[in-house]
């Protein structure tokens, strides 16, 4: 008999592995913060002993959602602008609602909100850019959450840094202070080829290769932005990211809505990677990004909500139906974006995207015990003939029953054991008042 802390079950389990395993009443064995084993209830059971159980009956094991691209302090503005162009959107009501508003305290209980609703939903991971990152960084670590993060880069100034300088400067403390923690990573995040010189593109990307990590960047989000982009550089958007050496396995493309053929080929051959964000993609009119063709490609694509503001949800069983839907109707194909591709994405695939595929994304013996269970036990989810059809088509984020993240459960029964839930709206309710008060003379 070993000695373990943690056993979990349910009903069957989808390891999400490159075999696309599935066990029949399963149970996992969880020891500090990784798998030790994963077999029949009753062979763990008969094996492994913990100080505690949860069993979740008819409950779906999987590993937690990766949100492969959000900004979670945006929780803040859901719904704020809505119906509206990408650029008007941005410049005349997001650029300015942020200018006037947000602070150390406000991203802090945002965030803190992003992650009860990530949790809630299932999102074990999440891949984040935005503003006084630190803060978010903090509620993450109190929340229990995994995530991979940076401060936005701009040339202009923004809340946190009035210059490019303080912005790097502002990445690299952020570096040195979550460098050693075990859930919370960096990377280096310049916002966009718009927003961004060709020097501060270029020395973000030597603090990158300084350090060794990913580059996040909005990248080819509309026609807008694809027009504007080959006018400045005369060359297209990927030829000069390619001349300035960002083409490699350590760049992430947030979007990509508008890459060519040549681009994909491109992507592939160098190993960049990709977030699709449909619901915003959707919602903005940006477009519909060439995922199918990335796919075919070999290039690695995982599945990002983007930020309340746009989308305006976090819930990434949302997103995978959305994605789905989405590619077939504008390819009058059934067939594409099955819905074992969507898990895929949302999971082991958006593990790789962000680099974390040695350590999540599948329930592996040895990989991080970051684990969530599903309640199949419900009216739209009966009868089930299909775990995967019935994730993508059937279920949403209220179905989550359980989560686990490094061995710790931080949600039971649907009860947050990290976070005061009410606490975190009431101070997000206050938050958005001042909000709105600044923003009265612009509307």
């Amino acid at each position: 008999m070993h000695d373990v802390d943690l056993i979990l079950s349910g009903g069957a389990a989808l390891l999400m592995d490159r075999n696309f395993s599935r066990v029949e009443n399963a149970a996992l064995a969880v020891s500090c913060d990784r798998i030790a084993a994963i077999g029949s209830k009753s062979d763990i059971e008969q094996n492994y002993r913990a100080p505690r159980a949860i069993h979740v009956e008819d409950g779906l094991l999987l590993p937690g959602f990766v949100n492969c691209h959000t900004h979670s302090a945006m929780t803040c503005f859901r719904g704020i602008a809505d119906d509206m162009d990408l650029m008007d959107w941005l410049r005349n009501y997001i650029f300015p609602a942020e200018a006037r508003n947000l602070n150390p305290h406000v991203v802090y209980w945002a965030s803190l909100l992003a992650c009860a609703e990530m949790i809630k939903s299932g999102t074990t991971t999440f891949c984040d850019m935005y503003i006084f990152e630190d803060e978010t960084a903090q509620a993450a670590s109190e929340a229990g959450m995994r995530c991979l993060l940076g401060e936005g880069l701009f040339d202009f100034p923004s809340p946190s840094c009035q210059t490019p300088a303080e912005g790097l400067a502002y990445s690299r403390r952020l570096i040195e202070k979550w460098r050693n923690h075990p859930r919370i990573g960096v990377l280096i995040t310049p916002h966009s080829l718009y927003t961004c010189s060709h020097d501060l593109l270029i020395e973000a990307k030597a603090l990158a290769d300084e350090y060794g990590l990913m580059i996040g960047i909005h990248l080819l989000e509309n026609g807008m932005e694809l027009a504007g982009l080959d006018l400045k550089f005369d060359k297209g958007a990927v030829s000069y990211l390619e001349e300035i050496g960002y083409l490699n396995e350590r760049l992430l493309a947030y979007h990509a809505v508008c890459l060519s053929s040549q681009d994909i080929r491109r992507f592939a051959q160098s190993g960049c990677k990709v977030s699709h964000n449909p619901a915003s993609n959707m919602k903005l009119a940006s477009g519909v990004a060439p995922v199918p063709e990335m796919l075919a490609a070999g290039v690695c694509v995982g599945l990002g909500t983007d930020g309340c503001a746009s989308n305006n949800t976090l819930d990434m069983i949302r997103e995978m139906s959305l994605a789905s839907k989405l590619h077939k109707v504008h390819r009058l194909d059934p067939t594409v974006m099955d819905a074992k591709t969507m898990v895929h994405m949302a999971t082991l695939g958006g593990a790789k995207t962000i680099g974390l595929e040695d350590l999540i994304g599948s329930l592996e013996v040895g990989k991080q015990a970051d684990i969530i269970v599903i309640d199949m036990k419900k009216p739209h989810l009966t009868p089930v003939y299909n775990d995967y059809s019935h994730l993508v088509y059937a279920a949403s984020g209220a179905d989550v029953h359980t989560v686990v993240i490094a061995g710790r459960p931080v949600m039971e029964n649907r009860r947050l054991l990290t976070i005061d839930e009410s606490d975190v709206m009431s101070q997000v309710r206050k938050i958005s008042k001042n909000i709105w008060s600044s923003l009265k003379p612009v509307t």
